[in-house]
């Protein structure tokens, strides 16, 4: 068996195209729920805080310094700022926090109708005919018991 044609195998498999299906639609839905924090919940939020922007909020550990220079020679080099930027970390918690919430609540709207459909009983199926014939001879023969 050549190993293309067990490659096209192994990604034909149901699984796999499932879970492609399930990377696709889930990198879909954390675009959504990261433009709801984002967009509709951080900005009031900010706002409670005193206009804050999480996305700016920094612990700086080093400030940035411009490169001082001497006509074409340079005296200091430029330095670059070195941050904790605890706001964008903040900012990707809520995000988490959300997603897992929305999971939670489509998992648990999954199970609520799965378990109504397990526990709605099936119709009595009707009985075959083997059954209905061997009914009737036993109806007969307690007739017949009875009248002797």
């Amino acid at each position: 068996m050549s190993l293309i044609k067990e490659f096209r195998e192994f990604i034909m498999k149901g699984n796999v195209l499932d879970l492609a299906v399930a990377v696709i639609i889930g990198g879909a839905f954390g675009k959504i729920v990261t433009s709801l924090v984002n967009d509709i919940l951080m900005p009031p939020i900010g706002i409670l805080l005193g206009r804050v922007d999480f996305k700016q909020l920094k612990f700086v550990i080093q400030s940035s310094k411009e490169a001082v220079m001497n006509g074409t020679q340079v005296v200091s080099p430029a330095v670059t700022e070195v941050s904790l930027n605890y706001g964008a970390f903040l900012q990707n918690t809520i995000d988490f926090i959300l997603i897992g919430f929305c999971i939670f609540i489509v998992l648990k709207a999954y199970q609520k109708v799965t378990r109504k459909k397990e526990e709605t009983p099936a119709p009595p199926s009707e009985p075959s005919n083997e059954e209905k014939l061997l009914t009737e001879i036993r109806d007969l023969l307690k007739d017949k018991n009875q009248t002797e």
